[in-house]
């Protein structure tokens, strides 16, 4: 304990200098982050050529004085069962191995370094096929940076917030295989007063916590924000946040509306990743959020791997992390659907926008024949029900059964006479839907709650 505390001060001391230019980042023009990422871009190509054999038989005839970002479309996709199955082929130290990175995961039971001075988290994403990832010293620092570096810029440009010290109230998993939670055990400081409260505690027992806090500053699931706002309008939960950020899930619009109503309090949602740490985080000053344009190639494509315009879901996106060289992802696929956002921020940011990202395509309902149901269907009437804080839908053969959570009387019979007729008319013939109300829905090990359960 005493190694790890030192490294981890030492970290810490690596990062502070640091922020002062990560406020300029997000002030650059478009023409200096396209430059960035160029550089950046290079750069990582020709170590990844020359480190990474599995890289090099990829990539090795790529001409590195012309690449640019608008190049990737001609460079072959990346996917976890690549990643998986090639992994001492594709990290560029061939110290790092798989075997050791599951070893150390296996026996976590709060955030260590691996190798030293490294990171290694672990996600099993909507698919279930689990993922491994490793982070260098740089890389890991960069990610809590990105992390922080608009939440900051908005409390010192708020009079009224920058007067005091942050009060951070946090109901999130305790699970350091999973990157948000061991980034935030790294970096703890005490300039932050921070009240950790577990997601997985009974619901009374964290509205007791809040309470006895009172902090400025809300950070959890949007499942679990849900649920906060029924306590809230309930009259259980007393607590102001002034500042309210989201993460590890998607962000409903319903969820966003209900509590901004509630505590008047900007949101700022965090797109989070395992392979590209922050890869898009809101600013407070207006809805969806930003790319981390200066660290990250975002390419929102449809399900033929072509770019889809401003204001179109994409079927999944292609991620280049720039700033990770240890371990090379680029045009690493991921199932979000990303929707870009082309009006300005009211913020002044140029960083690309994106909306809320509500859902995966690995949450796509396939019935009989080829029948596609997407969980919008779902989302659009269970969303509706002013009742219901937390809802969980499992696939069946014959339609669906879906436990909630509510705050007040739930009409289950309508609900599942609206549900069949959704998916009746999405081509799905006679379908079976069952609503049953329960006290709480399991969640997963990283702690978050997953919506959708597909066969």
């Amino acid at each position: 304990m005493e190694a790890y505390e030192a490294t981890r001060q030492r970290h810490i001391e690596h990062l502070l200098p640091q922020i002062g230019e990560h406020f300029e980042r997000v002030t650059w023009s478009a023409e200096r982050l396209r430059t960035e990422r160029t550089v950046q871009l290079r750069e990582l190509v020709g170590l990844a050529v020359q480190r990474s054999p599995w890289h090099r038989d990829r990539l090795g005839n790529v001409d590195l004085t012309t690449l640019d970002a608008d190049d990737l479309r001609d460079l072959p996709v990346m996917t976890k069962d690549d990643l998986m199955g090639n992994f001492d082929a594709i990290v560029t130290d061939p110290e790092v191995r798989l075997v050791d990175a599951n070893a150390h995961l296996a026996k976590l039971d709060g955030d260590a370094y691996f190798r030293d001075e490294l990171h290694a988290v672990a996600s099993g994403g909507s698919s279930g096929v689990r993922g491994v990832f490793v982070w260098g010293w740089d890389a890991w620092a960069t990610v809590q940076l990105t992390a922080m570096r608009r939440a900051l810029l908005d409390r010192i440009g708020d009079p009224e917030l920058a007067s005091r010290p942050p009060v951070a109230m946090i109901v999130a998993a305790e699970n350091a295989t999973h990157f948000t939670s061991a980034l935030s055990e790294t970096f703890a400081t005490g300039a932050v007063e921070t009240h950790s409260f577990r997601v997985g505690l009974p619901v009374e027992e964290v509205v007791a916590g809040l309470n006895s806090v009172g902090g400025d500053n809300l950070a959890t699931y949007p499942s679990m924000l849900g649920r906060l706002v029924g306590e809230a309008r309930a009259g259980r939960l007393q607590i102001q946040p002034q500042r309210i950020l989201t993460m590890a899930e998607p962000l409903l619009p319903e969820t966003r509306q209900a509590a901004e109503e509630t505590w008047q309090a900007p949101i700022a949602n965090m797109w989070g990743t395992s392979e590209a740490g922050v890869t898009a985080i809101g600013c407070f000053k207006d809805t969806g959020m930003h790319l981390t344009d200066d660290l990250v190639i975002v390419e929102p494509v449809d399900a033929d791997g072509d770019p889809v315009p401003a204001g179109v879901r994409s079927h999944k996106v292609y991620v280049t992390n720039l700033f990770n060289p240890l371990m090379p992802l680029i045009r690493y696929e991921i199932t979000d659907e990303v929707t870009l956002l082309d009006e300005p921020c009211a913020c002044g940011s140029v960083h690309q926008r994106i909306a809320d990202i509500e859902g995966r395509n690995d949450d796509t309902f396939i019935y009989g024949d080829g029948v596609s149901v997407h969980p919008h269907l779902f989302r659009s009437i269970l969303g509706r029900e002013p009742a219901i804080s937390e809802y969980q839908v499992q696939q069946t053969r014959a339609g669906a059964e879906i436990i909630v959570c509510a705050d007040g009387a739930v009409d289950v019979e309508s609900l599942n006479h609206k549900l069949q007729e959704a998916l009746a008319r999405s081509g799905f013939p006679e379908p079976t839907v069952t609503v049953t109300v329960v006290e709480s829905i399991p969640r997963l090990a990283t702690g978050k709650l997953k919506r959708f359960l597909v066969l």
